[in-house]
């Protein structure tokens, strides 16, 4: 473990330095994704201007629904650049044997290869709105509900983490340049709203299936004091730790099926 953080940092700050020497398309890449951000925040603006309540859900409890997937979101988005061309790069083109030379794990290997810097704003921009969202809304913040926010936002990452490595891993037996990460990267959207405005089958999907839901929606509702949800806001961890552990297994048996394309 020790020796594998220390690796993460050194990746770190050899891809910052190496990232950050182009300027200028680092500057074009952050205000891309802040604007994308700024839209994103500008839907819900505009919503409301339309309708007073989203069922009985306030422009201030959206705005903090909204605000607090970002964080995970951002941290998320920072190391999973290579897990959207992972199959063009390292399966299609055979890049993994490189991997499975080095006496490192691979799939620390893949992740920590690349970072995304630019998302960094998007968890700046998350504890920004989520902090004025606590003020407009006179929640009792505790101490315990900042442990509680901080390990809800570990668990979101982890989950987020999961779900796309599992549709990652999928690669190593089905051999696509494209693959079916970004379809359902697509989904994302819908775990930034409530869920109960959803139907029925939506709901089932974003907490059962492709459990985003539990990286945003639930974790919130603790901290929006809705009691209805309590029992899911606990499973949150569960939920995490299954799809975590499912994930390694799923990624371990797909290297244990790959074949070199013999390049």
């Amino acid at each position: 473990m020790k020796r594998h953080l220390r690796l993460l940092v050194q990746y770190f700050a050899q891809y910052a330095k190496v990232r950050l020497a182009y300027k200028a398309d680092f500057i074009i890449a952050f205000f891309s994704s802040m604007a994308a951000t700024v839209l994103g925040f500008g839907f819900v603006l505009v919503l409301f201007t339309k309708i007073p309540r989203l069922q009985d859900w306030s422009f201030n409890e959206i705005m903090f629904l909204y605000g607090f997937s970002l964080i995970p979101l951002g941290f998320f988005n920072v190391i999973s650049w290579n897990l959207y061309d992972f199959s063009e790069l390292y399966i299609v083109e055979g890049k993994f044997d490189r991997v499975l030379l080095r006496p490192v794990s691979t799939l620390f290997q893949v992740i920590f290869e690349k970072f995304r810097l630019e998302s960094l704003q998007e968890v700046v921009t998350g504890v920004a709105v989520v902090a004025i969202c606590i003020k407009h809304l006179h929640l009792a913040m505790r101490i315990p509900d900042y442990l509680w926010f901080v390990v809800m936002i570990v668990c979101g990452s982890a989950i987020y983490l999961s779900v796309f490595l599992i549709l990652t891993a999928v690669s190593f037996w089905f051999e696509d340049r494209v693959g079916i990460v970004p379809p359902v990267f697509n989904m994302l959207n819908f775990s930034r709203y409530p869920l109960t405005i959803y139907n029925v089958f939506i709901q089932f999907l974003l907490s059962w299936i492709i459990p985003f839901g539990f990286a945003t929606f639930y974790p919130t509702t603790h901290f929006l004091g809705r009691t209805a949800f309590t029992l899911y806001f606990h499973l949150v961890p569960v939920v995490a730790a299954v799809f975590v552990t499912l994930a390694i297994l799923i990624w371990n048996r797909g290297v244990g099926n790959y074949s070199s394309t013999g390049t």
